[in-house]
């Protein structure tokens, strides 16, 4: 099966995407592709008794692919606990990544840890607020 790449971040994506779910390009989407999803419901539809096509429920799309049910985190405070306490990874506990915080308590001794930290830091604080959201699975509010 052929995998897709984005052409605005080069991360891989379903072929029927319309959008990439990291970085939100728009995509094109050729038209036998839409051909083919217009049959598939067409022929899902003629399945389903008329009945049961009225009570199904609506799904819930989120146009920017952030959930509303992940956590609300700062992206200020990740990007200091990075900074500053980066070699502990505090900002990854913060973020809820428990099990590269405790990876990061593991090699403290090693000093890669703060480097890594203070680095991921800066980056947190470069970042906008959408691509900080969906790498980290949290929401900005």
């Amino acid at each position: 099966m052929a995998q897709k790449v984005c052409p605005q971040c080069g991360a891989p994506i379903d072929p029927t995407a319309i959008e990439c779910k990291f970085c939100g390009e728009k995509l094109t989407v050729p038209q036998t592709v839409q051909q083919l999803q217009e049959q598939q419901a067409d022929v899902q539809q003629s399945r389903q008794p008329q009945a049961a096509v009225q009570q199904a429920v609506p799904q819930q799309v989120y146009v920017s692919g952030i959930n509303p049910s992940w956590p609300v985190r700062n992206k200020v405070a990740a990007g200091i606990l990075g900074i500053v306490l980066g070699g502990i990874g505090a900002h990854k506990f913060y973020l809820g990544k428990i099990g590269t915080g405790i990876l990061y308590i593991c090699f403290c001794w090693t000093g890669i840890p703060a480097a890594i930290g203070f680095i991921e830091g800066i980056i947190y604080l470069c970042s906008n607020d959408e691509n900080f959201q969906l790498r980290n699975h949290v929401r900005i509010e």
